[in-house]
């Protein structure tokens, strides 16, 4: 999927998105792990289930990483992104397993255009992880930078 055509002014506070679909393999869970965080409970299925979660799970920097692929797809307009200054808050909530399939849901909180660059606004939103079970896995709140269709001058 393309992300749609929209801009600063689409974003509408109360709007909630739902899209995506990615589920997470035994094979990406263990090879990102050995690149960017490798403890045991990433890379070592056998080892994992003596741990205390009881088998293989993902990094959260990995499911914060199918995140980002998934807005970049089906959020993030071409035309209007313009990054972020960053994130408020992170959350792992639940463990990310081979097999779960993942998804996003997303809530426009406020959208605040600039006052000193109006051609330009700031969108504050609740981004979470949901898996099959409909469970938030991962949650986080934030900022992203788009351009305005207009200056919201005159």
């Amino acid at each position: 999927m393309t992300a749609p055509d929209w801009w600063f002014e689409d974003f509408v506070p109360g709007t909630v998105l739902e899209f995506g679909g990615h589920t997470v393999t035994e094979a990406e869970i263990i090879a990102f792990a050995r690149d960017f965080d490798p403890q045991y409970f990433h890379t070592d299925p056998e080892a994992a289930r003596a741990s205390a979660f009881g088998g293989l799970i993902a990094s959260g920097w990995h499911t914060a990483a199918i995140a980002m692929r998934m807005l970049a797809d089906n959020f993030l307009p071409p035309n209007a992104s313009m990054g972020s200054p960053g994130i408020d808050e992170l959350r792992w909530r639940l463990p990310v397993r081979p097999g779960d399939k993942l998804r996003l849901r997303i809530t426009i909180q406020e959208a605040t255009r600039s006052r000193s660059k109006p051609d330009r606004g700031v969108v504050r939103s609740l981004l979470e992880v949901l898996n099959q079970k409909d469970e938030v896995v991962m949650s986080q709140r934030p900022m992203t930078m788009f351009r305005a269709r207009t200056t919201g001058q005159g």
